[in-house]
Protein backbone atom coordinates (compact mmCIF):
# COMPACT_ATOMS: atom_id res chain seq x y z
CA UNK A 1 0.00 0.00 0.00
CA UNK A 2 2.51 2.10 0.66
CA UNK A 3 4.50 1.66 -2.64
CA UNK A 4 1.36 2.86 -4.46
CA UNK A 5 0.99 5.72 -2.76
CA UNK A 6 4.49 6.81 -3.40
CA UNK A 7 4.44 6.01 -6.82
CA UNK A 8 0.89 7.65 -7.41
CA UNK A 9 2.74 11.14 -5.70
CA UNK A 10 5.24 10.47 -7.88
CA UNK A 11 3.29 9.96 -10.83
CA UNK A 12 1.28 13.14 -9.93
CA UNK A 13 4.04 15.38 -9.96
CA UNK A 14 5.64 13.97 -12.75
CA UNK A 15 2.34 14.24 -15.06
CA UNK A 16 2.19 18.17 -13.49
CA UNK A 17 5.27 19.05 -14.16
CA UNK A 18 5.02 18.01 -17.62
CA UNK A 19 1.71 19.68 -18.11
CA UNK A 20 3.83 23.01 -16.76
CA UNK A 21 6.43 22.21 -19.33
CA UNK A 22 4.38 21.96 -22.54
CA UNK A 23 2.46 24.90 -21.52
CA UNK A 24 5.77 27.43 -21.18
CA UNK A 25 7.08 25.60 -24.53
CA UNK A 26 3.69 27.17 -25.83
CA UNK A 27 5.18 30.85 -24.70
CA UNK A 28 7.25 33.02 -26.56
CA UNK A 29 10.13 34.42 -24.87
CA UNK A 30 13.46 36.77 -26.44
CA UNK A 31 15.79 34.68 -28.28
CA UNK A 32 18.70 35.90 -27.09
CA UNK A 33 22.14 34.38 -29.13
CA UNK A 34 25.30 33.82 -27.86
CA UNK A 35 27.12 36.81 -29.64
CA UNK A 36 30.16 36.94 -27.27
CA UNK A 37 31.22 39.75 -27.57
CA UNK A 38 30.93 40.91 -23.89
CA UNK A 39 30.96 37.51 -22.56
CA UNK A 40 34.83 37.05 -24.02
CA UNK A 41 35.75 40.41 -22.84
CA UNK A 42 34.70 39.11 -19.69
CA UNK A 43 35.93 36.25 -19.02
CA UNK A 44 39.64 37.44 -20.85
CA UNK A 45 39.15 40.20 -17.54
CA UNK A 46 38.73 37.32 -14.78
CA UNK A 47 41.82 36.41 -12.78
CA UNK A 48 40.86 32.58 -13.06
CA UNK A 49 39.44 30.31 -15.92
CA UNK A 50 35.69 28.59 -15.60
CA UNK A 51 35.89 24.94 -13.90
CA UNK A 52 34.80 22.35 -16.56
CA UNK A 53 31.20 21.84 -14.17
CA UNK A 54 30.85 26.03 -14.63
CA UNK A 55 31.39 25.39 -18.34
CA UNK A 56 28.70 22.99 -18.64
CA UNK A 57 25.96 24.25 -16.91
CA UNK A 58 26.93 28.24 -18.96
CA UNK A 59 26.61 25.79 -21.99
CA UNK A 60 23.27 24.60 -20.90
CA UNK A 61 22.26 28.03 -20.03
CA UNK A 62 23.23 29.82 -23.11
CA UNK A 63 21.38 27.01 -25.28
CA UNK A 64 18.03 27.81 -23.17
CA UNK A 65 18.45 31.26 -23.46
CA UNK A 66 18.69 31.36 -27.31
CA UNK A 67 15.41 29.32 -27.77
CA UNK A 68 12.24 30.83 -28.06
CA UNK A 69 10.53 29.80 -25.11
CA UNK A 70 11.01 30.91 -22.04
CA UNK A 71 13.95 29.04 -19.53
CA UNK A 72 13.11 28.12 -16.84
CA UNK A 73 16.55 26.42 -14.62
CA UNK A 74 17.60 26.33 -11.25
CA UNK A 75 21.26 26.76 -10.48
CA UNK A 76 22.13 24.99 -7.36
CA UNK A 77 25.83 25.28 -5.84
CA UNK A 78 27.56 25.58 -2.44
CA UNK A 79 28.63 28.67 -1.35
CA UNK A 80 31.93 29.93 -3.24
CA UNK A 81 31.34 27.49 -6.08
CA UNK A 82 30.91 30.24 -8.59
CA UNK A 83 27.28 30.42 -8.92
CA UNK A 84 27.90 34.07 -9.30
CA UNK A 85 30.25 34.37 -12.45
CA UNK A 86 28.07 31.94 -14.18
CA UNK A 87 24.75 34.48 -13.75
CA UNK A 88 26.99 37.22 -15.23
CA UNK A 89 27.95 35.51 -18.46
CA UNK A 90 24.18 34.88 -18.64
CA UNK A 91 23.02 38.04 -17.95
CA UNK A 92 25.93 39.14 -20.59
CA UNK A 93 24.67 36.87 -23.13
CA UNK A 94 20.94 39.02 -22.73
CA UNK A 95 22.53 42.07 -22.71
CA UNK A 96 24.41 41.40 -25.93
CA UNK A 97 21.17 41.22 -27.13
CA UNK A 98 19.56 44.72 -26.01
CA UNK A 99 18.10 43.28 -23.63
CA UNK A 100 17.85 44.82 -19.67
CA UNK A 101 18.42 41.88 -16.68
CA UNK A 102 16.98 42.26 -13.30
CA UNK A 103 18.55 40.34 -10.38
CA UNK A 104 16.87 39.96 -6.96
CA UNK A 105 18.45 38.74 -3.21
CA UNK A 106 16.28 38.31 -0.31
CA UNK A 107 18.38 40.73 1.74
CA UNK A 108 20.16 44.05 1.67
CA UNK A 109 23.75 42.45 2.43
CA UNK A 110 23.85 40.11 -0.24
CA UNK A 111 22.05 42.13 -2.92
CA UNK A 112 25.21 44.63 -2.24
CA UNK A 113 27.37 42.09 -2.45
CA UNK A 114 26.34 40.70 -5.54
CA UNK A 115 26.18 45.10 -7.02
CA UNK A 116 29.50 45.55 -5.96
CA UNK A 117 31.04 42.71 -7.37
CA UNK A 118 29.02 42.95 -10.84
CA UNK A 119 29.28 47.05 -11.16
CA UNK A 120 33.51 46.38 -10.44
CA UNK A 121 33.33 43.38 -13.17
CA UNK A 122 30.73 45.01 -15.82
CA UNK A 123 31.28 48.90 -16.20
CA UNK A 124 34.47 48.28 -17.38
CA UNK A 125 32.69 47.06 -20.52
CA UNK A 126 30.56 49.66 -20.70
CA UNK A 127 27.49 48.45 -19.11
CA UNK A 128 25.60 50.34 -16.75
CA UNK A 129 24.34 48.48 -13.45
CA UNK A 130 22.26 49.77 -10.73
CA UNK A 131 21.36 49.46 -7.34
CA UNK A 132 17.85 49.37 -5.70
CA UNK A 133 16.93 48.62 -2.38
CA UNK A 134 14.77 49.95 0.39
CA UNK A 135 17.14 51.81 2.66
CA UNK A 136 17.71 54.19 -0.26
CA UNK A 137 17.37 57.73 -0.08
CA UNK A 138 14.41 58.69 -2.05
CA UNK A 139 16.40 61.06 -4.34
CA UNK A 140 18.95 58.06 -5.01
CA UNK A 141 15.88 55.34 -5.65
CA UNK A 142 13.77 57.66 -8.14
CA UNK A 143 16.99 58.26 -9.80
CA UNK A 144 17.55 54.60 -10.09
CA UNK A 145 14.39 53.76 -11.05
CA UNK A 146 14.21 56.62 -14.13
CA UNK A 147 17.75 54.95 -15.61
CA UNK A 148 16.21 51.02 -15.22
CA UNK A 149 12.62 52.62 -16.78
CA UNK A 150 14.66 54.38 -19.69
CA UNK A 151 16.44 51.62 -20.77
CA UNK A 152 20.24 53.43 -19.53
CA UNK A 153 20.49 50.79 -17.15
CA UNK A 154 21.03 47.37 -18.15
CA UNK A 155 21.20 45.18 -14.94
CA UNK A 156 19.19 46.47 -12.34
CA UNK A 157 20.51 44.29 -8.60
CA UNK A 158 18.43 44.42 -5.36
CA UNK A 159 15.97 43.12 -3.27
CA UNK A 160 11.92 42.98 -3.05
CA UNK A 161 12.08 46.81 -4.14
CA UNK A 162 12.82 45.54 -7.87
CA UNK A 163 9.14 44.23 -8.22
CA UNK A 164 7.04 47.22 -6.46
CA UNK A 165 4.59 48.70 -8.88
CA UNK A 166 6.74 52.17 -9.37
CA UNK A 167 9.73 49.99 -10.87
CA UNK A 168 9.28 49.60 -14.68
CA UNK A 169 11.78 47.98 -17.29
CA UNK A 170 12.43 49.49 -20.51
CA UNK A 171 13.05 45.80 -22.18
CA UNK A 172 13.46 42.76 -19.14
CA UNK A 173 14.65 39.94 -20.76
CA UNK A 174 16.24 38.01 -18.16
CA UNK A 175 15.44 37.71 -13.96
CA UNK A 176 18.10 36.25 -12.04
CA UNK A 177 16.93 35.37 -8.27
CA UNK A 178 19.65 34.18 -5.78
CA UNK A 179 18.21 32.18 -3.32
CA UNK A 180 14.76 32.07 -4.77
CA UNK A 181 13.42 29.67 -1.93
CA UNK A 182 13.27 32.50 0.30
CA UNK A 183 11.11 34.25 -1.92
CA UNK A 184 7.19 33.23 -2.54
CA UNK A 185 5.84 32.09 -5.71
CA UNK A 186 3.49 35.86 -6.13
CA UNK A 187 6.93 37.65 -5.29
CA UNK A 188 8.72 35.67 -7.91
CA UNK A 189 5.71 36.54 -10.69
CA UNK A 190 5.59 39.85 -9.61
CA UNK A 191 9.25 40.26 -10.87
CA UNK A 192 8.87 38.16 -14.38
CA UNK A 193 5.53 40.77 -14.69
CA UNK A 194 7.70 43.36 -15.68
CA UNK A 195 8.81 41.74 -18.62
CA UNK A 196 7.28 40.09 -21.83
CA UNK A 197 8.40 36.73 -21.09
CA UNK A 198 11.62 37.01 -19.81
CA UNK A 199 13.69 34.27 -18.75
CA UNK A 200 14.31 32.76 -15.51
CA UNK A 201 17.39 31.91 -13.84
CA UNK A 202 16.97 30.98 -10.06
CA UNK A 203 20.07 30.04 -7.85
CA UNK A 204 20.31 28.12 -4.76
Amino acid sequence: AWHRIKFDELLAQQLSMRVHYRKRQQRNAPQLKNKGHHTSALLKTLPFALTQAQQKVLREISSDLSKRHPMQRLLQGDVGSGKTVVAALAALQAIENGYQVALMAPTEILAEQHYIKLRDWLEPLGISTAWLSGSLKKKDKLAAIERIASGETMLAIGTHALFQSQVEFNKLGLIIVDEQHKFGVQQRLALRDKGSEPHQLMMS
